[in-house]
């Protein structure tokens, strides 16, 4: 059996493990070559576990039969946002070199929307691969937001937190949860904050500027949502145009 048969062949219940063991890894190698310190690993740790149930979990309740490339590349992305949430918390403790941490961001940036095409061009997009890519690219801005709210204040926190605060709304008002029209717009702010988040967090501008560049993240993520809540709101309340019956479709005729 050729060797990509067989990793095809791999039950799929064993992907989630896989990549809990690659970041096991690449903690080690963070621990190596940085230092990582106590906080970092935990943090580290936490994530590995916790990625790995909950993407079993999501596997079992989905009945795939195949992992599939672009739900590697996704895993292989969530790996990278591991190490990345670790140097964060390592953070409050020490102060990772920067390098590192925009070095691991930047791939984790680069390859997103690499597992979408991949999933097109394979036929094998999912619902649970598009979740799960979400959550990862979620799960990331809330991170970057957590470490450039170290220099610039916790209003910062609102950028990572506004996805998660619209979910909750969701629960309350079902109406949120709607389907929205596909929109280029809202794709490419959501690209946007990565790239801005990582500019402000790499120390290469002046802190005035830095500020500025997180400012236009936020007025922007702002906007995106603001938006689309109003489209859904219009779209579930708004109240059908009365279809004019004519007389002669009414059946008139005494009982």
């Amino acid at each position: 059996m050729a060797l990509n048969d067989m990793y095809s062949a791999r039950p799929v219940q064993q992907e989630p493990a896989v990549g809990a063991g690659v970041q096991l890894v690449l903690l080690g190698l963070l621990g190596a070559a940085i230092g990582l310190g106590p906080v970092g690993w935990l943090t580290g740790l936490v994530f590995a576990v916790t990625s790995w149930a909950v993407l079993s979990r999501a596997l079992h309740r989905s009945g795939l039969d195949s992992f599939g490339p672009a739900n590697r590349v996704t895993l292989g992305r969530a790996t990278l946002v591991g190490g990345v949430t670790a140097l964060v918390a390592d953070s409050f403790e020490s102060a990772p070199p920067v390098t590192v941490f925009v070095a691991l961001t930047a791939v984790a940036l680069l390859l997103d929307g690499v597992d979408g095409k991949v999933a097109r061009r394979t036929g094998t997009t999912t619902a649970l691969g598009a979740r799960f890519d979400m959550e990862v690219d979620a799960f990331l801005i809330l991170v970057l937001s957590v470490y450039v709210a170290l220099d610039f204040g916790p209003w910062v926190l609102l950028i990572g937190a506004m996805r998660y605060v619209f979910v909750a709304a969701a629960r309350v008002w079902p109406w949120l949860t709607a389907p929205l029209p596909p929109s280029t717009a809202r794709k490419t702010v959501a690209a946007l904050q990565g790239i801005l988040l990582l500019l402000a967090a790499s120390a290469l501008l002046p802190e005035p500027a830095g500020a500025g560049v997180v400012l236009l993240a936020l007025g922007l993520l702002t906007w995106s949502f603001g938006r689309d809540v109003v489209w859904l709101w219009r779209s579930t309340h708004s109240v059908p145009d009365t279809v004019p019956v004519h007389a002669e479709e009414l059946d008139l005729a005494a009982p």
